[in-house]
């Protein structure tokens, strides 16, 4: 399809992208776009070739992480590269192992392997300095009501950022567009996108809100959840934003010799307590700490009887001696 032929839901992707693609060249940095060959990193690999097409200088190419989880997973990332090498979008897939039995569960697993593999080299040889992601609307909805249903707080109600990270900055430029948009771009295309069976396993929870809960949602209380429920998130975010700074401003001045004062975390705003511990604990070596290990190491601090300490994730053990809290790995 020509560049002057593009259908409305086509043109409405790559008007979301075009904000990166002049960064990417003010900038002279390398994009990356993730692409499973789901509807929506399709159409996203799909607009980022358009703008390539278009602007000679723009550095782009996609990658398709095979996570072998699946029968046939190398076949369909193969076919993925190959409708994306046609666009003229240069592709590599990148075969990842995942640890099942590492972290919160598998879903967490294949997610830092997939990310460490867009941040590494890419079919250039060269590490990007953009990754785009195809997370949409619906995606930031569904993310919104599972962090309220885990009760994690606000900074989980703030869903997905549209942009995370640096070297490479992390961008989702489809925070505005629905699934169903991506899905008719990709026929605006005449691209056949790749749905995964996972994406029906009911034993997944994200498939269970999407699948029954939104849809009820939607019929008992109106139209327009999902875009209630973004809208929220990008809220909720303007004020996690806040917190988050200023417990990174008062952090400093409560640690010392790798030691985390209980009597000065103790006088901080409620609101800030939470958020050192849990940047402290990643910084001790706890991966992904959830709200119930941050909550066990405030309770050292709020609620002290002499606890003999907390173990958490990795193998790190925190305990409080002489008014402050340590983080430590046992020696073996």
């Amino acid at each position: 399809m020509s560049t002057r032929a593009l259908g409305p839901r086509a043109l409405a992707v790559t008007r979301a992208l075009a904000p990166v693609v002049a960064e990417a060249l003010d900038g002279a940095l390398r994009v990356r776009a993730a692409c499973s060959g789901g509807p929506d990193s399709l159409a996203l690999a799909a607009a980022l070739a358009w703008h390539a097409r278009r602007e000679p200088a723009l550095m782009a190419e996609a990658l398709v992480v095979d996570h072998r989880l699946q029968p046939g997973s190398g076949r369909v990332a193969g076919r993925v590269a190959e409708q994306l090498d046609a666009l003229g979008l240069a592709a590599r897939v990148t075969a990842v192992d995942v640890d099942r039995g590492a972290g919160p569960g598998p879903e967490a697993a294949a997610r830092r392997a997939r990310y460490a593999a867009l941040r590494g080299p890419g079919p250039s040889g060269a590490a990007p300095g953009l990754v785009l992601l195809g997370h949409t609307l619906d995606d930031q909805a569904e993310t919104v009501l599972l962090g309220l249903a885990r009760g994690s707080g606000i900074r989980s109600l703030a869903g997905m950022p549209a942009r995370s990270g640096t070297a490479p900055v992390l961008v989702r430029p489809l925070l505005g567009l629905r699934r169903a948009d991506t899905a008719a771009a990709c026929a605006d295309w005449g691209l056949e996108p790749w749905h995964d069976p996972q994406n029906d396993d009911a034993a997944y929870a994200r498939v269970r809100v999407r699948r029954e809960i939104m849809p009820l949602l939607e019929a008992r209380l109106g139209p327009g959840i999902a875009r209630a429920l973004a809208r929220t998130a990008s809220l909720a975010a303007a004020d996690a934003d806040l917190l988050d700074g200023l417990a990174a401003r008062a952090a400093p001045g409560l640690v010392g010799d790798g030691g985390l004062d209980a009597g000065a975390l103790a006088a901080q705003p409620p609101a800030l307590r939470g958020r050192i511990v849990r940047s402290w604990l990643v910084g001790a070596g706890v991966v992904e700490p959830s709200a119930a290990h941050t909550g066990a190491v405030l309770a050292l601090v709020e609620d002290w009887h002499g606890q003999r300490g907390v173990d958490l994730p990795g193998g790190v053990r925190v305990v409080r001696a002489g008014g402050t809290l340590r983080a430590a790995r046992p020696r073996h």
